[in-house]
């Protein structure tokens, strides 16, 4: 069964969707998911290391060649530039490799430091996971008609480094967030692959730092920089590039300090819309 390129990207999208939910579910609770299991594994760490590892590259393998024509041709490279006016997403697409393996790299890490690795292994190995899964994928494209892609695979290297920084030195995550905003489309299916409502921003927390923590109005606002395209869906003649910059609210800060911990976790990587003052660049 052979799909085309925006149906694969669907099917690819739906897969990483699951894998963010259940990151966000086990951080968001402190479980992983071997205590929802009605009986005990007796796995060292480093066996459940490998079989999660292991279990996704059999997974990938399986459902590339279901539904993504892998084997179907010859290694090959596709070109799809980077965030030029004229590329298919105006580089949209590639800030979402980034992004989506910084939190698959963070949610790897969680759930290898709760099976008892070491803080700074656990980011290492997580890194290292969501590196050789992405571009095992990568690798997987070149044998069918999308093809590999040099810039995805770079943009995922990208963001599984920065992942490895940002779960390792809490200092880092203190401060800064990388998020995704996004206004739901009833029209668009597909909520991943749907650029034309979606942002990529960094937040800088102004509570990350000590001398503004105690201060009873700036330890709740955050400063933005951010990019998001629009007029690229359906082939439109009016395409634009954006980048902005921001004073927001950390609803991550208020929603602690209300005794909301665990949920506050979500707005480190979500952003809600309308909850800051932009000023944007078309570009």
């Amino acid at each position: 069964m052979i799909c085309n390129p925006h149906e694969r990207g669907n099917v690819r999208k739906t897969i990483i969707l699951i894998l963010f939910l259940t990151i966000v579910v086990g951080t968001t609770t402190a479980h992983s998911f071997e205590f929802c299991l009605p009986y005990e594994l007796d796995l060292t760490k480093e066996q459940k290391l490998a079989a999660m590892n292991i279990g996704a590259f059999v997974f990938i393998t399986a459902w590339g060649a279901a539904f993504w024509d892998y084997g179907q041709r010859t290694p090959h490279t596709g070109n799809e530039g980077w965030f030029g006016q004229n590329t298919d997403e105006g580089g949209a697409d590639k800030l979402g490799h980034m992004f989506t393996n910084i939190y698959v790299t963070e949610g790897f890490s969680y759930f290898y430091e709760r099976w008892g690795f070491e803080h700074n292994t656990a980011a290492l190995y997580g890194a290292l996971s969501s590196f050789a899964i992405m571009a095992y994928t990568e690798f997987g494209d070149s044998f069918s008609n999308y093809g590999f892609s040099y810039e995805d695979f770079l943009m995922n290297t990208v963001g599984s480094i920065v992942g490895y920084f940002h779960y390792r030195y809490p200092e880092f995550s203190r401060k800064i967030d990388f998020r995704i905003e996004y206004i739901p489309n009833a029209e668009e299916s597909d909520i991943f692959t749907d650029y034309e409502h979606q942002k990529f921003l960094m937040a800088l927390k102004l509570d990350g730092f000590d001398f503004l923590r105690n201060n009873l109005f700036l330890r709740y606002l955050e400063l933005q920089v951010g990019y998001y395209t629009r007029g690229y869906a359906d082939d439109e003649s009016t395409k634009h590039r954006y980048v902005y910059g921001a004073v927001g609210l950390n609803l991550s800060k208020l929603f602690t300090d209300v005794c909301f911990p665990r949920f506050a976790k979500v707005f480190n990587y979500y952003q809600v819309p309308y909850t800051y003052v932009p000023y944007k660049h078309d570009l």
